[in-house]
């Protein structure tokens, strides 16, 4: 049986446990609220390299080398993320020595040297120069829909940065930014697995207690948005189109964000969804389409990614936005959602086997505000229905959200073409009354 127990230490962090006793092997995690739109102006990137940095060496552990290497003697491998709103380092370790974990996670957070910040900014620039290309534009779809869905707002910025504001980087940037956002309010620690409450509390204690600083930073919330389709062309010497139709969607804690992950499956979830079916197997004209929610504090959006050939570019659209307009009309039948339902239900229950996804479902949701247990989630599973799926593809999938990008090799008259789809998709939408 899996049971999540929740304490909070004397300076405001967090501490989740989730007692996995059928499991061998624990997973040990700390989530910070900071990410990319918490970055400055002029810094984008700021957070995602602080995390990077603090693998370099602290106090204790003076290089990459002896934290990878005190991480190994306990069975792990440490990794760390960094996205628009939160930052986590997390390592599988061996449950009898999970507070050797959080030793090493603490001096890694409360004292990093800081250090070999020109050697990170060469090797985040590399990264950063895969979204650019020879002419230095950008070219990920991800970076130039988020623009558009967010303009003159973080949100809107790669986490990653730009040349400009990796390069502009210093020391007290660092400095300050793990001085504001690295304190134990803004924190949630987790250990997930054949472990026990008590411990990890009592572990906790002597590995962050004497962490301190109570506040909890501000975050920027997004106020601007556009009010009707927006399309960006980038060429490219690439010999796909790469193809993104985003919608502008909903906050994490909106009602309807149980039908919106029934849609995002029923439309492009696996091999038996819509967009799949119809590109690929009935026209053969991509080989994948890929469907993503993103979900912040305040806003959110549902995207759909496909690349094509230049010349099938137009069906590709055309039959992608059929589709679309199809699922807003015309209520889903009975048997895919059952189909649907079932598949989701059964991936909660799957879950139950992954000490890494309980510690996201517990940690990283009681850091966002929006814990729920499988079974809360199954419960709102069985409730959903075509109506309710109808009403929220109408009010995601309304012309005023869509943000299209499309980047390659483009043809004379694709562009006109293109303008031509979406004025027919907007006057063919119906929208909520």
């Amino acid at each position: 049986m899996i049971r999540p127990f929740l304490n909070t230490l004397a300076n405001g962090l967090r501490v989740v446990c989730v007692e996995m006793p059928h499991l061998h092997a624990a997973e040990l995690a700390i989530y910070l609220k900071v990410g990319g739109r918490n970055d400055p102006p002029g810094r984008e990137g700021l957070s995602h390299f602080l995390e990077h940095i603090l693998f370099r060496g602290t106090a204790e552990f003076p290089s990459s080398l002896a934290i990878e290497s005190a991480f190994e003697i306990i069975g792990g491998a440490p990794n760390a993320a960094t996205d628009a709103e939160s930052t986590y380092y997390y390592s599988r370790v061996h449950p009898d020595s999970f507070r050797r974990g959080m030793e090493i996670f603490a001096s890694m957070l409360t004292k990093p040297l800081l250090k070999g910040i020109d050697i990170e900014k060469r090797i985040i620039a590399e990264e950063a120069r895969e979204d650019l290309n020879e002419q230095g534009e950008e070219v990920n779809p991800d970076t130039i829909v988020s623009r558009m869905l967010w303009p003159h707002h973080p949100l809107g910025m790669p986490t990653i940065g730009t040349l400009a504001s990796i390069a502009a980087i210093d020391r007290s940037d660092l400095e300050t930014h793990l001085k504001n956002y690295y304190v134990p309010a803004n924190a949630v620690l987790v250990v997930s697995g054949p472990v026990k409450s008590t411990d990890v509390l009592a572990a906790a204690r002597e590995c962050f207690g004497q962490w301190s600083d109570l506040r909890r930073p501000e975050t920027p919330l997004v106020t601007l948005r556009q009010f009707s389709p927006q399309i960006c062309t980038v060429q490219d010497s690439d010999s796909q189109m790469n193809l993104q139709l985003a919608f502008l969607g909903f906050a994490r804690d909106d009602r309807r964000f149980m039908a919106l992950r029934f849609l995002r499956r029923i439309l492009a979830g696996g091999g038996s969804s819509r967009l799949h079916l119809r590109l690929r197997e009935e026209l053969g004209i991509v080989y994948s389409v890929d469907g993503a929610i993103g979900a912040y504090d305040e806003t959110g959006c549902l995207a759909f990614d496909l690349s094509t050939a230049p010349e099938t570019l137009i069906h590709a659209i055309e039959a992608a936005f059929e589709e679309l307009l199809r699922i807003t009309v015309t209520p889903v039948p009975d048997d895919e959602l059952e189909r649907i339902r079932n598949s989701y239900i059964f991936d909660l229950e799957f879950s139950r086997d992954s000490a890494y996804e309980m510690g996201g479902r517990y940690g990283w949701g009681e850091l966002m505000g929006v814990v729920r247990s499988i079974e809360e989630d199954q419960r709102e599973a069985q409730r959903i229905t075509a109506a309710d799926l109808q009403e929220t593809a109408r009010a995601l999938l309304a012309p005023e959200n869509l943000r299209l990008v499309a980047v390659g090799p483009w043809k004379r008259g694709m562009k006109k073409r293109l303008q031509e789809l979406v004025c027919s998709f907007e006057k063919r939408f119906i929208p909520l009354t």
